[in-house]
């Protein structure tokens, strides 16, 4: 490898590492115009395994934006992040597959009782495939394969819409 294409897979790395983040970032923040704007025109989202819905990044958007409304405090902390790039029509790095753990401690709304303290959280792995396109790497797909919850015993989980 010449130390021209180690740059590029360097920088490569990490805009990619850059858009997970700002994948996390949006979720938490709720700032679902900023998710939709991570995802190709054809992005899909796949939250079934949380419970949730499978999409376009629109229609997931608003799920996740009604959804999150039960859940004024949450962090997403994803770890481990896997990365592969992949070939599309012969050139290198134009696809990505990036697998990462996640732990999700969340607060439900009105359950305070003077704490600030997560009293739901969830873990388990994300598969994302993305695509270099003119505006940067962009989500293509994210589906989220949830392994585990702690709820607190006395709350009814939501159920999904």
């Amino acid at each position: 490898m010449t130390q021209r294409v180690e740059l590029a897979t360097v920088m490569d790395r990490l805009a990619v590492d850059g858009l997970i983040t700002e994948y996390a970032v949006a979720v938490d923040d709720g700032d679902w115009q900023a998710y939709r704007g991570l995802f190709t025109p054809d992005g899909r989202a796949d939250y079934r395994s949380a419970g949730g819905i499978e999409g376009d990044a629109a229609e997931v958007a608003g799920w996740l934006a009604q959804t999150m409304e039960l859940f004024p405090m949450r962090q997403h902390l994803i770890v481990n992040r896997l990365l592969r790039f992949g070939l599309l029509e012969h050139d290198i790095g134009d696809t990505a597959q990036v697998r990462a753990d996640f732990v999700n401690p969340m607060r439900f709304a009105g359950h305070d009782g003077g704490s600030t303290a997560p009293d739901f959280v969830c873990g388990g792995r994300y598969d994302f495939a993305l695509l270099r396109t003119d505006s940067g790497w962009r989500l293509r797909g994210v589906v989220v394969h949830e392994k585990w919850r702690r709820a607190p015993q006395n709350h009814q989980e939501p159920a999904a819409t």
